[in-house]
């Protein structure tokens, strides 16, 4: 057994896990799961730079996870960065704000290496599972990019495509600084171009249509399900593996993009950190649905973040 701390970087969110972990008996004990909105993608794909103030966010939430990761004793750390830290010209300056703080150095994954952890992340529990057939279709829709991958016990193909929910936001939805709410058919269509592009640029590497389960994974589809669950506070228990159908996808949806600010915020599951985000978020989802024609997604609580903790162990 392993005491390890994985953190998860990306572009909307910083996360820890901190487990006790075997590889060679599969057991693994969650001891500390937490998350942070940090928005560090904040402006990178219109400046191409990571903003002083984001990672000033950053740095607070690694402060944290220092203080956690220290007091429960994990004996290896691994630190995962993502999208926006791929993207940016100054990334030099995160690294040596988390060595700094860490101790350890971030490893910025390409595409493919976050599609890898992804998967395991989210499959290692459904291999030999007899309730959900192979293979399967992981997709991780994350702030700046989302990951595709498809197999059953091993990947057979991968693909990251650069349509995160942050970065449809702030490319098609924001306005004088601010997002338009409820968003214009100009924006949404726009949004909708875009994913139909990116998803034919997965398609011409990962046969996702092939897929027989489709698993989403990520703050956008655990936030959708919660909706359609019609929770009065999140709860990852009642989430981790629900399914949520096409329908009420699409209801959810169309919802969300008739919704004002105020009205986002005020379903009772919904992080404040995704506010503005999750109306692209859930264009993102509905599009793979329709485009695989998977009639249901089943949800997963666990994704890179516990792929990181695997690998480190």
């Amino acid at each position: 057994m392993t005491r390890v701390a994985a953190i998860d970087c990306g572009t909307n969110s910083i996360r820890l896990l901190v487990a006790d972990v075997d590889p060679a008996t599969g057991h693994f004990a969650e001891l500390d799961r937490r998350m942070r909105i940090v928005r560090l993608g904040q402006g990178v794909d219109r400046t191409g730079r990571l903003a002083p103030e984001a990672l000033e966010r950053t740095f607070d939430a690694c402060r944290e996870f220092a203080a956690a990761i220290g007091e429960l004793g994990a004996e290896k750390v691994r630190f995962v960065a993502t999208s926006a830290s791929r993207d940016a010209e100054n990334s030099d300056m995160f690294v040596r704000g988390v060595l700094d703080i860490l101790g350890v150095e971030p490893e910025v994954v390409s595409g493919d290496q976050e599609a890898q952890l992804s998967f395991d992340g989210a499959t290692k529990e459904l291999v030999g599972s007899d309730h959900l057939d192979k293979p399967y279709l992981v997709v991780d829709i994350g702030g700046g990019s989302t990951e595709f991958v498809v197999g059953d016990d091993e990947v057979r193909a991968a693909r990251s495509v650069d349509i995160g929910c942050v970065r449809m936001t702030e490319r098609h939805l924001v306005r004088g600084g601010a997002v338009v709410d409820p968003p214009t058919p100009e924006g949404i269509a726009a949004i909708r171009a875009d994913i139909g592009a990116a998803l034919d640029l997965a398609e011409e590497t990962v046969p996702i249509a092939d897929a027989a389960t489709l698993v989403g994974l990520a703050g956008t589809v655990t936030t959708v399900a919660a909706i359609a669950l019609g929770l009065e506070e999140y709860d990852s228990e009642a989430i981790h593996h629900s399914r949520v159908s096409l329908e009420q996808v699409r209801e959810i949806t169309g919802r969300l993009l008739a919704s004002t600010h105020e009205q986002r915020a005020g379903i009772p599951a919904m992080h404040p950190g995704r506010v503005d985000v999750i109306t692209s978020g859930a264009l993102v989802l509905l599009a793979v649905m329709e485009r695989t024609g998977a009639a249901e997604v089943v949800v997963s609580e666990h994704d890179i973040l516990d792929g990181i903790a695997w690998s480190a162990a």
